[in-house]
């Protein structure tokens, strides 16, 4: 086994590595969340988080890790008799994005079950991290069933297995961590509020520190063991405090006082539900303890609700997690501490205070600048100040209700315009795509999936894991005669066995085609169209799909954004969307065709919704871009820009992709050529005042109607 990285050798990141210290102290604290861009120590932390946590005592033999002074009375092992334990480093246990349900909770045999009356249990992953730790990597590409089972078992402290009257139930109290990174999608709002703290972490942009952490890492790779032999006396005293602190946590008292600051803090930021209360007053107790202090002060407080209270305060997918600082010391000012500290804090030379970090371990080498106090952390920086700079840049002034006059461009077109500001999202109906697909779990379309209704059976392929009772009843009973049977016991073969197949609902990608150029250009008109898609966006967000966007004007179509779980980022790229020029509609619809070809590819079994944003204008032929046989080909074409569009058009539907037209057309005089393109498309036109939710009861039945039509399925032969 290589020697992992030491814990106290992570430059920087106080808040993160403060967090995972808090729930080694007190677990019942609910975990970490880990938000932040790639390569800034995320799994580092947490992997060497492993070696700072006490030894623990278990049964010998027993595969679910039981206490031997309070052995678990349902343990599957069991039940255990009174004796000695053993000793052993508690565990990380790491769950892979792509594991199955079976590897995280156990696999009970069917066949034995049912033959033979028997509980034959497997333990799964919730078993090996019983009493350590749980580490999540990339936590929000995590399957949602999986999910909803982790964090189940992490606030009940149990997994419990149940099939076809068959249940089994063991302990599972662990430290759950999980880290990810918000540019490849998010975790739902009720997920987030599971986790106990969250940190956001962000890479230094002080010189110095960047060079202290490349210096430290060359010389751990070129002597792992000699490296860390370095560190160990560290590692120690950090190993000494979580020991003292979880001793002296129970006598932590927590004030009257410091109840009403926790209250107060809650309520001012309009949290829902009573778990972040819980949550901060656990964080605060265990802060108490950690400084080795024995009752919780408001600074306690304060750090608690950085920690506990920025990922649930969301109102909206698309505002990003933080807390205003400024307002919390007003609130946790109105409830001042009863009286002063008469407690001084212990000064170990902790991983959140100076100690190495200043130099090393050795006192040289290239340490850090020394910072301004014993816990100095970087103050924490909104997605909206990532750090780049060390001066803010001064936040754009908004755009005038009215747009100047400006001139117009050499070739007659519309100039751009900048970019202006969305509408107010509101809610829309559903857009599914027709049929029954096998995609990854969401909400928007009907698919086969492992978790739903149940709707027939099949032999399984590989190992079985939904029994259909009924169906492998009746296959065996036929052959019962045959097999001997003299008992009132079934006998079961594994050629009996039947899988459950069931219906639930996929998410799907759905790929935004959205028209920028002059004719869109008027403010009121391009700020409802960019509310209408923002809208779209909370929708995708809601149903778990991958989103696109392309954008066209000018004389050509871009890619704004690749199809991406993000939906953040999406509603970010349409945000600084500015418009101006002419329409190269065909451009935007064979830039479409391509990545939706490329995307099948990477992703056969996700089935595409493609929206199309557009007053249905065509003024150019345009370039689809580089790389695009379709693009190629339509621009040796002859024809009008509008004919070219028509081409483009029926090409995607021949491929069978399914299609909704946003009509942006307004004025009293409206020339129809949306509903012109949503036929060539064979799709529905819907006008942006139809898109809302109260307004657009036909709209899914037409999407229906548009893709079983007799000329949609002549289309899809002739591909």
């Amino acid at each position: 086994m290589s020697t992992p990285y030491p814990f106290t050798a992570v430059v920087g990141q106080t808040d993160l590595r403060l967090a995972l210290l808090l729930n080694a102290v007190s677990p019942a604290v609910g975990g970490v969340l880990v938000r932040g861009e790639k390569g800034t120590a995320k799994s580092t932390a947490v992997r060497a988080l492993s070696a700072l946590l006490p030894q623990v005592d278990v049964v010998p033999g027993c595969r679910f890790s039981c206490a031997p002074g309070a052995p678990d009375p349902a343990c599957p092992d069991g039940p255990h008799e009174p004796g000695p334990g053993s000793a052993r480093p508690a565990r990380m246990v790491e769950l892979p994005v792509g594991a199955s349900e079976d590897r995280l909770v156990g696999a009970l045999d069917i066949e034995r079950a049912l033959a033979e009356g028997v509980k034959a249990f497997e333990p799964g992953l919730l078993a090996d991290a019983h009493r350590g730790i749980l580490y999540v990597d990339e936590v929000n590409l995590l399957h949602d069933h999986l999910i909803d089972l982790l964090l189940d078992a992490a606030a009940m402290g149990a997994s419990y297995v149940e099939r076809e009257g068959v249940s089994v139930r063991h302990a599972a109290r662990f430290l759950l961590v999980g880290t990810m990174n918000p540019e490849e999608g998010e975790l739902r709002p009720q997920l987030l509020d599971r986790f106990g703290l969250t940190v956001e972490v962000a890479a230094s942009r002080e010189p110095a520190q960047r060079v202290e952490v490349v210096r430290r890492r060359l010389a751990y790779e070129d002597d792992p063991a000699g490296f860390a032999g370095r560190w160990a006396g560290d590692e120690q005293e950090v190993r000494a405090r979580v020991v003292a602190a979880r001793a002296l946590l129970p006598q932590v008292v927590l004030g009257d006082t410091a109840l009403l600051q926790i209250a107060a803090a809650c309520a001012g930021f309009e949290v829902d539900g009573m778990r972040a209360d819980i949550v901060m007053a656990r964080t605060a107790t265990a802060l108490a303890a950690w400084a080795g202090r024995t009752r919780v002060h408001k600074e306690d407080v304060r750090r608690a609700a950085l920690l506990a209270l920025p990922h649930r305060r969301r109102r909206n997918p698309f505002d990003a997690p933080g807390l205003d600082e400024d307002k919390l010391d007003e609130i946790l000012d109105r409830f001042p501490d009863e009286e002063p500290d008469d407690e001084p804090d212990p000064e170990p030379q902790g991983p959140d205070d100076g100690g190495p970090e200043d130099g090393g371990p050795d006192g040289g080498g290239g340490g850090v600048p020394p910072q301004s106090g014993p816990e100095a952390p970087e103050a924490p920086r909104s997605p909206e100040d990532p750090g780049a700079q060390d001066d803010p840049a001064p936040s754009a002034p908004e755009a005038p209700e009215a747009p100047e006059r400006q001139p117009a461009s050499q070739d007659g077109a519309a100039p751009e315009q900048a970019a202006v500001r969305a509408a107010e999202p509101f809610r829309t109906k559903v857009l599914s795509v027709p049929g029954l697909g096998e995609g990854a779990s969401g909400r928007r379309s009907r698919a086969r999936t492992a978790h739903g209704r149940t709707t027939g059976s099949q032999r399984p392929r590989g190992q079985l894991t939904k029994l259909h009772l009924a169906a492998t009843v009746q296959a065996a009973a036929p052959h019962q005669k045959a097999r001997g049977r003299a008992g009132r016991g079934l006998v079961v073969r594994k050629d009996d066995l039947r899988q459950a197949t069931r219906e639930g609902r996929e998410g799907n990608l759905v790929l935004f085609v959205v028209d920028a150029s002059g004719s869109m250009a008027a403010r009121q008109r391009m700020s409802a169209v960019k509310g209408a898609v923002l809208s779209l966006l909370l929708d995708a967000y809601q149903r778990r799909d991958k989103v696109g966007l392309i954008t066209f004007r000018g004389a050509a179509a871009e890619l704004a954004l690749p199809p991406t779980s993000s939906v953040d980022a999406a509603a970010a790229r349409l945000e600084q969307l500015p418009t101006g020029g002419r329409t190269p509609l065909a451009a935007g619809l064979l830039k479409a065709h391509e990545v939706l070809r490329i995307e099948r590819l990477r992703d056969p079994s996700r089935r595409p919704l493609l929206v199309v944003v557009t007053d249905g204008r065509a003024t150019s032929a345009g370039s689809a871009g580089a790389g695009s046989p379709a693009g190629s080909a339509a621009g040796r074409a002859d024809g009008s820009p509008r004919e070219l569009a028509g081409r483009s058009a029926r090409l995607l539907q021949a491929q069978g992709v399914t299609s909704v037209v946003v009509d942006c057309e307004s004025g009293p005089v409206r020339l129809g050529l949306a509903g012109v393109l949503a036929a060539d498309l064979g799709g529905p036109a819907v006008t942006l005042d139809g898109l809302r939710a109260d307004s657009l009861a036909g709209l899914v039945k037409n999407v229906r109607t548009a893709a079983t039509s007799p000329s949609h399925h002549t289309a899809r032969r002739a591909a």
